[in-house]
């Protein structure tokens, strides 16, 4: 299996894209880490309520809640080390890239779902 993929923001409700994107990264192989601490399943797997309850690693983490809501996940966020995180729109906190960018966290600006159909995730 690919990587773990962590979705900040979960959705099970399939208009939303957090849902919608979390289905294509299932069907391209990712392992999907749900995030949302208001459901116990999402996609068929538990839902964290933070990235502080994994010890396993997490690759990428992509973003699907409001810079505000993403300021309480930062430090979780900074001890699962993942390797990229990717902001779609609407998410973007540009006062948090330059830690991340120092603590070795590549940041992306773009849409999950676009780079998964085009072949640049």
């Amino acid at each position: 299996m690919k990587e773990r993929v962590a979705i900040l923001g979960a959705s099970d409700h399939p208009a939303r894209y957090a849902c919608m994107a979390g289905a294509l990264l299932q069907e391209h192989g990712y392992q999907v880490v749900p995030v949302n601490p208001n459901k116990a399943h999402i996609l068929g797997q538990d839902c964290l309520h933070s990235l502080e309850e994994t010890d396993e690693p997490v690759d990428t983490v992509t973003v699907y809640i409001n810079s505000t809501r993403f300021q309480g996940h930062l430090d979780a966020i900074l001890k699962a080390k993942p390797r990229r995180i990717i902001f779609n729109p609407g998410t973007e906190c540009p006062e948090t890239y330059g830690l991340l960018e120092d603590k070795g966290i590549e940041v992306i600006e773009a849409c999950t779902l676009v780079l998964l159909h085009t072949g640049q995730y």
